[in-house]
């Protein structure tokens, strides 16, 4: 949550990090994204590796605060210049749930992808019978690949709503948002 700036400071980080990532040769997917008009909310990805400890050794100079200096393009006589992001890392859950947990149904993409899109029933709405979490995931061309996805996200989800119910996360994590360390960057980029 915060102004226009730094949902746009988000989709400029994110821009940043998929070069970085291609030029490591590391593939970095978008498995969530809370898009609005300026950018981002928030995004959440997966950075996949044959070496996964290389590339936790090559995301940790990004973990933490980066720092984007730039004129808002949103109101141009404010006169704050330095816009906020927050990395971390999260870790997938040890355990996903079982394919009798989840209710898959094949559905259409939306969105870019050209013919291809209307012509398959490759997006996949999952919904965790027990809980009531769904997702729809269209990222992949291939509903097996998209039902993967799906059940790590519902994993997620579900570590999260666990982790909730605990010791009362879901204000810290909206108090993320509000507590993004500043002036401590571990990188800072200026437009």
């Amino acid at each position: 949550l915060g102004p226009q700036e730094c949902e746009y400071a988000v989709k400029l980080t994110l821009r940043e990090l998929m070069r970085a990532c291609a030029q490591a040769g590391l593939a970095l997917e978008v498995l969530e994204e809370n898009a609005t008009p300026a950018g981002y909310k928030s995004v959440l990805l997966r950075c996949t590796a044959e070496n996964i400890e290389q590339a936790r050794l090559w995301l940790a100079p990004w973990l933490g605060t980066i720092q984007w200096v730039f004129t808002s393009p949103f109101r141009p006589y404010h006169r704050r210049k330095n816009w906020f992001v927050g990395l971390q890392e999260c870790s997938l859950p040890e355990q996903l749930p079982l394919d009798g947990e989840i209710m898959f149904t094949a559905c259409r993409a939306s969105g870019k992808g050209g013919q291809h899109v209307n012509t398959t029933d490759s997006a996949v709405h999952a919904t965790h019978v027990a809980s009531g979490i769904a997702v729809k995931v269209m990222t992949e061309r291939s509903q097996h690949a998209n039902k993967r996805l799906a059940r790590e996200l519902i994993a997620i989800k579900l570590a999260q709503r666990n982790a909730e119910s605990t010791d009362g996360s879901r204000k810290q994590r909206t108090q993320q948002h509000w507590d993004v360390e500043r002036g401590q960057a571990v990188k800072v980029f200026r437009l």
